[in-house]
């Protein structure tokens, strides 16, 4: 095997590992970019549990086929690269887009969330979500509202007694 040839099935693997141990993945198109921008976009990334790569398309496709991302290979074409997303998947959509905003060279191709294709469409979905933490809080508060209601009206019952004794009390003494 030649040299070059091993050097594209090394980074055929290496891609194939990439997709099996994120849970996601957001394909970009970065064409007009400068190396200090996707410098500051990888910065912004790592944090939030992604990491952004460029390759070749071609060994995109070989990776991707007959796997849990092989929607991947409609999204690749032109110069892509991949957000390989180990963390909140909503977080790191919210960053490329914000990034987006700013740099208009950067563009959402689509994504594929747990196994299932996203267009770009619905990575600016994605991002739109709150982040788990406020869905977390807004579902623990909406188990919390029945319960609170339901101690404040079996408290009301002694709270309402206890105030009518109270007030037939003040009516005795003053009688």
């Amino acid at each position: 095997m030649s040299v070059a040839r091993t050097e594209k099935a090394a980074v055929v693997a290496e891609v194939r590992e990439k997709f099996a141990a994120s849970n996601s993945v957001i394909v970009t198109e970065y064409r007009g970019l400068t190396v200090g921008a996707l410098a500051n976009l990888r910065r912004a990334l790592r944090p939030l549990g992604a990491e952004y790569k460029v390759y070749k398309n071609t060994l995109v496709k070989i990776a991707a086929r007959d796997g849990e991302m092989a929607a991947v290979d409609s999204m690749v074409g032109g110069p892509v690269a991949i957000a390989f997303v180990n963390g909140e998947v909503s977080a790191v959509a919210k960053a490329l887009r914000d990034f987006a905003k700013e740099n208009t060279a950067l563009k959402l191709m689509g994504a594929v969330v747990d196994g299932k294709a996203v267009d770009a469409k619905g990575v600016k979905a994605l991002a739109d979500l709150p982040s788990r933490d406020v869905m977390l809080a807004k579902f623990a508060g909406l188990l919390k509202a029945p319960m609170s209601n339901t101690a404040y009206l079996l408290s009301a019952l002694p709270r309402k007694a206890a105030y009518g004794l109270k007030a037939l009390v003040e009516q005795k003494q003053a009688a």
